[in-house]
């Protein structure tokens, strides 16, 4: 595949699945829609993948390429039924380009903590019904768009995964994180505001360290998940 990633921070990328696709001959192009990179047309591409960012999904006025990057979604995804994966702001992008909707969260869910696995066919099969992994939002999704399934959630989130058909996929929690995620990520002062808010003095450190500890599961779920995704997208609709 040939797979359009939509990108809203330069470190907030496709992680370590970036290994998984170079591995299985996939390519990519990633565009940088907060520095000012445009949208390209779809043709020529048989995936779209749209990852996490600082900003939310109503944030039309300060950042006017959200529009358009909503419309994008919804050709790929209702008009043109090419596989979709969302990370964090792109699971909200998707509830919301497909008549969903998208608010604050109530409890906002940052750190280490577990989802439950609602649905473990296809996107989770083969995985633990309890998944621990990174989480990092102040938003979520409020109310699912008109056929989405939902897949997985947290007592914090009802929405935690869902799925539109069976070509896209989006997750409200991070499957991708590397060694240097939650460094890159502390960066961003959106991130870091949030960060410090939730977990206190020396969250930063803490947090690397509760992640170090669990990397190598976290990855090899990660490509269990991936496998499942290419797998997934593969059958007929």
């Amino acid at each position: 595949m040939h797979i359009l990633v939509l990108q809203h921070a330069r470190v907030e990328h496709p992680g370590i699945f970036r290994n998984f696709l170079t591995r299985d001959g996939h390519s990519w192009d990633a565009v940088e829609l907060d520095e000012g990179e445009g949208l390209p047309g779809l043709d020529g591409y048989d995936a779209l993948w749209v990852m996490g960012g600082p900003m939310d999904v109503w944030q039309e006025d300060q950042h006017p390429w959200l529009k358009a990057e909503k419309a994008i979604i919804r050709e790929a995804v209702v008009d043109r039924e090419m596989p979709y994966l969302g990370l964090c702001l792109g699971h909200q992008l998707l509830a919301e380009a497909l008549g969903g909707t998208v608010g604050p969260s109530k409890t906002p869910e940052i750190g280490v903590m577990d989802v439950n696995v609602i649905d473990d066919g296809a996107l989770f099969e083969g995985m633990p019904r309890r998944i621990a992994c990174l989480q990092w939002h102040s938003a979520e999704v409020t109310e699912v768009p008109t056929g989405a399934r939902v897949l997985a959630s947290s007592p914090a989130c009802a929405v935690q995964a869902m799925a539109w058909k069976t070509h896209a996929y989006a997750l409200q929690f991070h499957m991708e994180i590397e060694a240097d995620t939650v460094a890159n990520w502390a960066d961003i002062p959106e991130y870091a505001g949030a960060l410090d808010k939730a977990m206190g003095a020396g969250a930063v450190a803490r947090l690397e360290a509760e992640c170090a500890a669990r990397m190598g599961t976290f990855n090899a779920m990660a490509e269990q998940l991936y496998g499942n995704w290419i797998k997934a997208t593969s059958r007929p609709g």
